[in-house]
């Protein structure tokens, strides 16, 4: 068995990404520009934003926060979003989610200019994914993609199952997955899919976006599978000092043995998410998505 380290991977690339735009500064091109926009003050939406902010430095990007409380007015989000879109200086921006309630998540990333639309979450850039056009990928399908190329995980022909099917990792993944440069034979399964333990146990490579902690045990993985864990729900624990742990969707200790390759929650799927936005930023800054 071996550990898809994330972490280890998103370092590499984040200084790949690094080198890349010292290239681009020293023949005299514009640094890169990422902007968030921050509604209220959930706290994983906190730390989110704080990280990205963060890794923009890393790399050398330019970042700009901007912040709302949560009264903000429908109105007011869309000629921000309408703001962005026009300046020049912007390669990419996103719109941190969740939203209140009183706001229309949709209505708003439909205003998102598709160039600018770093997160993937676009109509435009979702239908441009689907039939293999040059697109923004959504940032969590397109780590998890990275980290089986760079694992040199072989796809073509193997029998791949989708467990979840949001919008945001399940169904692009079942896309990306069944698309000609991986070629995988793609299931999508989900809660009411009927014998769900014996279609899980028939992957050859298992991706996991369920949002339930530990649902698959050992009885529902293949022997030799790969598995990719993108759950991560917060757990009380009376073993970290925080009370809580993050617990992934498969129920690690008891299904590592009987893999191939697995990645662990922490430290697995989460750094990729992160590092694929600066990616997708990057892309948006060369103009290689839209030319």
């Amino acid at each position: 068995m071996e550990l898809i380290d994330g972490k280890k991977i998103a370092a590499e690339i984040k200084q790949e990404i690094a080198e890349e735009v010292k290239q681009i500064l020293a023949k005299g091109g514009k640094q890169p520009h990422l902007a968030a926009i921050l509604v209220g003050h959930d706290g994983g939406s906190e730390t989110y934003v704080a990280y990205k902010i963060k890794d923009c430095e890393a790399v050398g990007f330019k970042s700009s926060l901007i912040r709302y409380e949560d009264d903000v007015t429908e109105k007011e989000l869309l000629a921000k979003v309408e703001e962005l879109n026009n300046d020049d200086d912007l390669d990419g921006f996103i719109v941190q989610l969740p939203l209140p309630k009183h706001i229309s998540e949709e209505k708003i990333i439909e205003a998102i200019d598709p160039k600018k639309d770093v997160d993937g979450f676009h109509p435009i850039n979702v239908g441009r994914m689907v039939i293999g056009m040059p697109s923004f990928v959504s940032a969590t399908p397109y780590g998890i993609v990275e980290l089986i190329k760079r694992y040199n995980i072989e796809t073509s022909g193997k029998n791949c199952v989708v467990l979840g099917r949001s919008n945001i990792v399940g169904r692009p993944m079942s896309v990306l997955m069944s698309q000609k440069a991986i070629n995988a034979t793609v299931t999508v399964a989900h809660s009411r899919t009927e014998n769900l333990k014996e279609v899980c146990a028939n992957a050859d490579i298992l991706i996991v976006a369920m949002g339930f902690p530990e649902f698959i045990k050992a009885d529902m993985v293949k022997e030799g599978a790969v598995v990719i864990d993108v759950g991560t729900t917060r757990v009380k624990s009376d073993q970290t000092k925080s009370g809580f742990k993050l617990k992934g969707d498969v129920k690690f200790d008891e299904v590592a043995p009987k893999c191939s390759y697995i990645t662990p929650v922490p430290g697995g799927v989460g750094p990729m998410t992160r590092t694929s936005l600066l990616l997708n930023t990057l892309l948006s800054a060369k103009k290689e998505i839209y030319k």
